[in-house]
């Protein structure tokens, strides 16, 4: 905001000012000098005038004084006087050699004639010339005293007094001194005017100039300096017109340049932080946000350090000197625990100063989840084979060292050999399965079918395996089917195969003459199939887990009833090729519930009309 400026405080007024300064005291000093040589000029002329009248008119009382005083001589003496009087003279006196008045003008009174002279001795001629002040007029007079010399010249017969007004001289010089200090303070008072535009004249552009500059200053460029002339002041608002064109395209350019970055940043997939060289938090991405799960102007001047939680771990000079990767875990109340891969880097300028550091977040929680799935994939592999394999050999290892001649024996360990062959072979045709699964090069074979059908198809075929087993484990399947025929586009093989491992595994882990209750209805454009045991349940801590590769809730009891493991994990990808859906319920204690969706679109009877 322009601050307003009183004009004593002015550019204006300082220009002025010393404009008049200038001026007055360069008229002072002339002035008092041409006043002082013109005061000794003209008292000088005056005075040396003076003198020489005097000079000039006392030898014309020589012979007079030199007679024997007569009437005559003191007739002829006032009319030598009255005849060289002037203007200036203001009073002229002659006396003998002995001080006696003999003759004076204005005569005003006749009693001076004949008596002692009051001005000075005539024998004591101790000044000629001297400056007084006249008492009766109280006005200064210059008094010249001239010896009056003989016709022969050798002796002083007399002298001659003449007085003159010379206050008039200096009334003149006074009279020339008030003309010239009124024409001093005329001078003073134009060249306050002419001085006042002359610095309107510098200041003006000077102005213009500075409101351009806080134009600018607030990022208003449009406008533009006006040009009065070809001077310096003229150049210097080229100049500054031509910066503010500079000053715009730079502007643009860098607005255009941060408005490209803050895109890039925001729609990286990594988050990005950059600090200080205090590690202070200076800016930070939406990535960055979201992963960190905070807000902006939250962490603005918060320590890197404290926002990733590494505080006490790593220092700032750490990071600095060796800003390696690593990896940050972090927890989300959304997502649970959060795994960052984050590099460092510094912020260097040319001459190789360290401004800051550059934190570049990438989340890798689902690499590493995988990663750690795969390692632990390996290992059930690896454990599940050899499991069998051990067992093979310690058989096969009894056979050949001779139990292939017991005939009781030999018989019962071909048979565990055999189970265990048969049981790796289903192993790894699951896991070639999940392979395809997983490279989707597993090409459903669907077909148009009635779902209540397939279903019944699958229970009819469990209804007769428990009433062909005399000795197995007894059980009831209750069914629960809407009235309305369900139709779907599915592989009716991967269907049957869903179906078979979930009965399978409700007839191992529910009770001999148990129920097992299957429901199938329609909701929401889906087929719902819901499968329930009276089983054992499944703990809370595993429901999440069941339908990964290789996991078992109880793995001694699964190993013993030969299962892979693998059941329900093929059974989710087959679902999940269909578009649909599966998850659990349980209790522990009271039996689970699986749940089966398929995508359905219900037909009209005139479709096939």
């Amino acid at each position: 905001m322009k601050k307003k400026v009183r004009f004593f405080q002015s550019v204006n007024f300082k220009i002025a000012l010393a404009f008049i300064l200038i001026l007055l005291i360069s008229i002072e000093i002339i002035g008092a000098y041409f006043i002082r040589g013109l005061e000794r000029s003209t008292i000088k002329n005056f005075t040396d005038n003076m003198k020489d009248q005097a000079a000039a008119l006392a030898p014309s009382f020589a012979n007079e004084l030199g007679q024997k005083e007569t009437d005559e001589t003191y007739d002829n003496i006032q009319r030598i006087i009255e005849n060289s009087r002037s203007t200036d003279v203001v009073e002229i006196r002659v006396v003998d050699a002995n001080g006696i008045i003999m003759g004076a003008s204005p005569l005003t009174d006749n009693t001076l004639i004949g008596k002692k002279n009051d001005y000075q001795d005539i024998n004591d001629l101790s000044y000629l010339t001297k400056t007084a002040y006249d008492e009766d007029t109280n006005r200064r007079v210059f008094i010249v005293v001239q010896p009056i010399l003989s016709t022969t010249g050798d002796t002083v017969v007399g002298a001659l007094f003449m007085k003159s007004d010379i206050e008039k001289q200096y009334s003149e010089i006074r009279d020339t001194a008030f003309i010239f200090v009124t024409a001093s303070l005329l001078a003073a008072a134009i060249s306050i005017v002419v001085a006042v535009l002359v610095a309107r004249s510098i200041t003006q552009p000077i102005g213009e100039m500075q409101e351009q500059a806080m134009r600018i200053a607030r990022g208003d460029y449009s406008r533009r300096v006006t040009v009065y002339g070809k001077d310096e002041l003229g150049q210097l608002a080229e100049t500054f017109n031509q910066l503010g064109e500079r000053i715009e395209e730079t502007q643009d350019a860098m607005e255009s340049e941060r408005n490209r970055l803050d895109s890039v940043l925001s729609h990286m997939t990594d988050g990005v932080i950059a600090t200080d060289r205090r590690g202070k938090v200076t800016s930070i991405n939406e990535m960055a946000m979201t992963l960190l799960n905070v807000k902006g102007e939250e962490v603005i001047g918060e320590s890197i350090l404290e926002l990733l939680g590494i505080e006490e771990d790593y220092t700032l000079r750490k990071l600095l000197e060796k800003p390696d990767e690593m990896l940050i875990h972090r927890e989300n109340p959304y997502r649970g625990t959060v795994i960052l891969r984050t590099d460092f880097a510094m912020i260097r300028r040319e001459s190789g100063f360290i401004s800051g550091l550059v934190a570049v977040m990438h989340d890798v929680t689902e690499q590493e989840k995988t990663e750690q799935e795969r390692r632990e994939f390996v290992s059930n592999v690896s454990h599940e084979l050899r499991t069998p394999l051990t067992s093979m050999r310690s058989y096969i290892e009894a056979l050949s060292e001779g139990a292939w001649k017991d005939e009781e024996i030999a018989p019962n360990f071909l048979k565990v050999t055999l189970d265990e062959t048969d049981r790796m072979i289903r192993m790894i045709n699951d896991l070639l399965d999940l392979s395809r699964m997983d490279s989707q090069q597993s090409n459903l074979q669907l077909e148009y079918i009635n779902i209540n059908e397939l279903v019944s198809f699958v229970l009819d075929r469990f209804d007769m395996i428990m009433n062909n087993e005399e000795k197995g484990k007894k059980y009831r399947i209750r069914r629960d089917f809407t009235q309305r025929e369900l139709w779907a586009e599915v592989d009716p093989d991967k269907i049957i195969q869903v179906i078979d491992n979930i009965m399978n595994n409700a007839i191992k882990y529910s009770p001999d003459g148990g129920t097992i209750t299957v429901h199938l209805s329609e909701t929401h454009n889906n087929i719902l199939l819901s499968i329930t045991d009276q089983g054992l349940g499944i703990p809370k801590k595993d429901l999440q887990k069941v339908f990964d590769r290789f996991y078992r809730v109880d793995k001694a009891r699964a190993r013993k009833q030969g299962g892979t493991g693998l059941g329900l994990a093929i059974t989710k990808e087959v679902i999940k090729a269909h578009g649909g859906n599966i998850w659990v319920e349980s209790q522990e204690g009271r039996g689970s519930t699986f749940y089966i969706t398929l995508p359905y679109e219900p037909y009209e009877e005139d479709w096939w009309e």
